[in-house]
């Protein structure tokens, strides 16, 4: 039995090797030892806390999909740590998480029990949404109902709606929280209407205190889905029930879903979470290496700082690289290691700033294609953000107004010269918009 799991975990590594590419299978999968796969149970062997951190967080999911995908499996995964830390405290963090991990299972709410008040560091770019954040968890249904969280990938928004509810469950009692992204939404309301089972989705989700939706704006485009969400959405509101939604966007920029729903995402509080500053950056790397025990020298730090312009998950990500390489091979993190480590992430010449690559970094930001910016369409959701790809390239290129119009659709110097008064104009009359400009060119700038 054991070696034909090995068998399979064989073809396992190979399917994931072209999954994540090379250099990610090298740091994070090779080092795995397969220890048990029984029945709906499989036991890997990992080196240490960081491998389990990091593959919990972003890698169980394709494990399962290709061990399914392999061995018709899609159980569950059990870590074993290899290394023996001796670390009372750490050990006594481990504890403390395990215990948060069981109560949450227990009252069946899948919360990640890691993202707390906490472990979230406040600064200028984020310390409006925490606080309402915060006020919330503390008087649910009470004040700023719903509230709407907003901002790009990687900022936190998914730390602060999971906050929210490991701060109730703690300490408020009897409230009955559910965390939902989306796309389980979605694929409860397909199954209830294809299984008949309406009434038990309604049950589930009309009846409980607090509801943490997470990425709100893959509700695109699905009218039956969004149906079922505004009469669930009036359900609680009505009952004064806490709603909590994240977004990568505002409201009024979802697409494809009608205004009554983004009429009621925005009648409580809307709060926007912008990219970290530079002194936000340095605080994050040093409490997340003083919490892992990583002995983060300062200059590393500030390079790294440096380098990572706007994605805290990023971010982490460096540092949990450069701490799992540092423990593995026994050597200490130094900018010389870090910068072998990371030199698929991180490069130190300074990339140039060109049409593509302010084409790239806005489409980003309002959740649309590169190739959208240049087509000849003149449709709202694209013609705002193609006047912003502009207005950014006569303010950090060198190109003429004609040669910027050539590379946004084909247009004229007078087109581009109009495009850049207009997001002028509504950056000095909507402080969000101007924001989310500004957080643009941050991305793109050197």
């Amino acid at each position: 039995m054991l070696k034909k799991s090995q068998e399979i975990w064989e073809k396992v590594l190979e399917r994931l090797e072209e999954k994540v590419g090379r250099g990610s299978f090298e740091l994070w999968f090779k080092p795995i030892k397969l220890i048990e796969l029984k029945e709906e149970i499989l036991t890997i062997e990992v080196p240490n806390r960081f491998f389990k951190e990091w593959i919990e967080e972003n890698y169980v999911n394709s494990l399962i999909e290709v061990f399914n995908e392999i061995a018709n499996f899609n159980g569950q995964i059990k870590f074993k740590i290899a290394e023996k830390d001796k670390d009372r405290e750490l050990k006594k963090e481990v504890l403390q998480l395990e215990n948060r991990t069981k109560k949450l299972a227990s009252k069946g709410i899948f919360l990640n029990p890691r993202y707390t008040f906490e472990s979230f560091v406040v600064g200028p770019s984020n310390q409006f949404a925490h606080a309402a954040a915060k006020t919330v968890s503390e008087y649910p249904g009470s004040v700023y109902n719903p509230l709407f969280i907003y901002g790009g990938v990687g900022l936190g928004k998914t730390h602060l709606i999971n906050a929210i509810g490991n701060y109730i469950v703690d300490h408020i009692s009897g409230l009955n929280v559910l965390y939902v992204p989306i796309e389980q939404f979605t694929n409860e309301v397909v199954a209830a209407i294809r299984h008949q089972k309406m009434a038990e989705l309604k049950e589930k989700y009309r009846n409980i205190d607090v509801l943490l939706v997470d990425d709100i704006q893959f509700i695109s485009g699905k009218a039956t889905v969004q149906e079922e969400l505004f009469h669930t959405f009036n359900s609680l509101y009505d009952k004064q029930k806490q709603i909590v939604m994240a977004s990568d966007r505002p409201p009024k920029e979802i697409q494809d879903i009608p205004d009554r729903l983004k009429t009621r995402f925005g009648m409580g509080l809307i709060a926007d979470i912008q990219p970290p500053e530079y002194e936000t950056k340095i605080a994050i790397l040093n409490k997340k290496a003083e919490k892992e025990k990583i002995k983060l020298p300062e200059d590393v730090c500030h390079w790294l700082a440096k380098k990572i312009k706007s994605n805290i998950r990023e971010l982490e990500g460096c540092l949990i690289k450069l701490a799992a390489h540092s423990s593995l091979t026994g050597a200490p993190i130094t900018m010389e290691m870090a910068k072998t480590v990371l030199k698929d992430v991180i490069s130190d010449e300074e990339r140039p700033i060109t049409p593509d690559l302010i084409q790239k970094t806005v489409a980003e930001a309002f959740g649309l294609k590169a190739q959208d910016l240049k087509v000849k369409r003149r449709t709202k959701e694209i013609a705002i953000p193609r006047q912003v790809g502009m207005y950014i390239a006569r303010e950090l290129t060198q190109l003429s107004l004609s040669d910027i119009g050539k590379h946004f659709g084909g247009k004229d110097h007078s087109t581009v010269i109009y495009a850049c008064k207009q997001v002028e104009d509504k950056m000095s009359k909507d402080e969000q918009f101007k924001s989310l400009v500004k957080s643009i060119i941050e991305r793109i700038k050197p």
